[in-house]
């Protein structure tokens, strides 16, 4: 299992210049460096190309995330906060797929970690048992707001799987609140077939798209702290 870090995401917006000078930059910086000159170049420009539509989660898991850098001196106190927990849930549940992607976390929760009984919403005991331990890790970093995003392969009807990934989410929702996580921190998005990470005419490809993704941002009494430098 790996952390991936993709802290230079707003480089594809940039000129080459803007980006080979961000890129020296962090270089030779630790956590909390990287996270402020990261946020620094691409707050800005992610912020005004994506807009409003990433942050509701349209684009799902990994466009929350990009829709919510603060960037500067608090991007890098927060980005060092999310590296932390973003540790945390790895050890917890090595079997996630966790990603920072700049001041946020993108966590992939697959088939074989997450899953749900055909054509229903209801958990099985592997997939309590995960979110046991992804619950508890949530409890103990308490400032951050969770998108809950429910993704279905392509079979059936389109709007039956938008229902039924909507559903599943909240099914996931329903039992991390059961084990503390506060259900104002929680949002569920029901993606269905929109948004496949594999092919949907294997079966193979199927049960990778059948997934529950996670974006993790910062609250407002994270924004807050970190503009406190604390």
């Amino acid at each position: 299992m790996k952390i991936f870090k993709i802290t230079n995401i707003a480089a594809l917006f940039l000129s080459s210049a803007l980006v080979l000078t961000s890129c020296e930059a962090i270089q030779n910086s630790n956590n909390t460096q990287r996270g402020a000159a990261a946020g620094t170049a691409a707050g800005a420009v992610i912020g005004g190309i994506l807009g409003n539509n990433v942050g509701k989660g349209k684009n799902g898991a990994l466009g929350a995330v990009l829709g919510g850098v603060i960037g500067g001196v608090a991007g890098g106190v927060i980005g060092n906060k999310m590296d932390k927990q973003a540790k945390a849930i790895k050890e917890a549940l090595p079997g996630a797929q966790v990603e920072r992607v700049n001041e946020g976390i993108k966590i992939t929760l697959s088939e074989n970690t997450v899953n749900f009984d055909f054509n229903s919403a209801s958990l099985t005991d592997v997939s309590k048992a995960n979110l046991d331990k992804l619950s508890e890790v949530m409890t103990q970093y308490p400032d951050t707001n969770i998108n809950v995003y429910g993704h279905t392969d392509s079979k059936g009807a389109d709007a039956y799987n938008l229902t039924l990934s909507e559903k599943r989410a909240n099914s996931v929702i329903d039992y991390m609140v059961s084990k503390g996580v506060a259900r104002t921190r929680l949002n569920a998005m029901g993606m269905g077939e929109s948004d496949p990470i594999a092919s949907n005419d294997t079966d193979e490809g199927r049960a990778k798209n059948r997934r529950v993704e996670f974006a993790i941002t910062a609250n407002e009494e994270m924004i807050k702290d970190a503009h406190q430098g604390q």
